[in-house]
């Protein structure tokens, strides 16, 4: 029986990551196929964290199809970008890897308290995330966002029929976003290249 892991067009455990540099390609696809998580969260209230993390897709993207050979690693994208004046991709960048910490940071404390409803997880995840860059306008939005999250057995069940097989393979994507995402993080932080964005 397929899961939602399954049926994904790419898995974060398939995005190549080679002397710590992570393929563009591979990552949008990742990403892509993350937020249709939000789908099986079945509020609208979501639609705004999907929007958001979509735009950011598409700025990078566009920045890849432009300069494949510049962009051909995330590492690679945000240097070539820091030498010019625009930094649309690097910005996109950034604020997609805050949604994907923001969801794996959700994902994890749901994993780690199997007695906790969503409800809390995801809203003690952003708490813990995106929500020391959202404004008073904002941060409104995501909270009517994660009191609308399903029951917590809905959810498992939406990933798949066969919940030894979602667990198992929850907690292997889960592992290798976190790695991705930190990895992400500890670039932009060794160059300073988020200031201002």
């Amino acid at each position: 029986m397929s899961t939602f892991f399954d049926e994904m067009k790419k898995n974060f455990t398939e995005v190549p990551v080679v002397d710590d540099k992570i393929d563009t390609a591979s990552f949008l696809e990742a990403s892509e196929s993350l937020v249709k998580l939000f789908d099986l969260l079945g509020s609208s209230a979501f639609a705004v964290v999907q929007k958001d993390m979509t735009g950011n897709i598409t700025k990078i993207r566009a920045n890849l199809l432009a300069d494949p050979v510049g962009s051909a690693t995330l590492q690679d994208l945000v240097l070539s970008e820091a030498k010019g004046k625009s930094k649309t991709a690097t910005q996109g960048l950034l604020w997609l890897s805050r949604g994907l910490q923001f969801t794996a940071q959700s994902i994890r404390e749901t994993v780690d308290n199997p007695s906790y409803e969503l409800t809390k997880t995801f809203t003690d995840a952003y708490g813990k995330t995106l929500s020391q860059y959202h404004n008073f306008l904002i941060k409104p939005v995501f909270k009517l966002a994660m009191s609308a999250c399903p029951y917590r057995k809905d959810f498992f069940e939406k990933l798949g029929a066969d919940q030894a097989k979602v667990n198992q393979q929850i907690l292997e994507w889960l592992e290798a976003l976190e790695k991705i995402v930190k990895s992400i993080f500890e670039f932009f932080a060794s160059g300073n290249y988020g200031k201002g964005l």
